[in-house]
């Protein structure tokens, strides 16, 4: 059985394999802060202007814990964004366009391949805890 470190790491390669081919750009990845992290950052071309994605990536090899999009708490979202902020600071060449989706990952079975589910531009809903 694998750790939860290595079944986070295969989702998140599962995950930037599936941006490449719908056509992102990978620009960064697991970048760290003292206040949060981000799995995956990567740079979409929308209508000849670009927009930088910070992606979460959840993955799940059963169903004990429910969906792998369940994960994303508030506790976590307002990390991420304290990351995303601090990100942003150190790059200030990527602007104001940018935006958080969530890839989430399922795979109950070796015999097939992983369920994928990417949520675009994602809005936290505060009444999760």
């Amino acid at each position: 059985m694998k750790t939860n470190k290595e079944v986070g790491r295969w989702g998140e390669e599962i995950a930037a394999a599936y941006l490449k081919r719908k056509g992102y750009s990978i620009v960064d990845r697991n970048f760290y802060t003292p206040v949060g992290e981000i799995d995956l950052i990567a740079f979409q071309e929308v209508n000849e202007e670009g927009i930088l994605v910070f992606v979460e990536v959840k993955t799940r090899t059963s169903e004990k814990y429910g969906f792998p999009e369940e994960a994303v708490t508030r506790k976590k979202w307002d990390h991420m964004l304290k990351a995303i902020d601090r990100y942003l600071q150190d790059q200030p060449e990527y602007g104001d366009a940018w935006q958080v989706d969530v890839v989430a990952i399922q795979r109950l079975s070796v015999s097939k391949p992983p369920d994928i589910e990417h949520f675009e531009n994602v809005v936290m809903n505060y009444d999760r805890e």
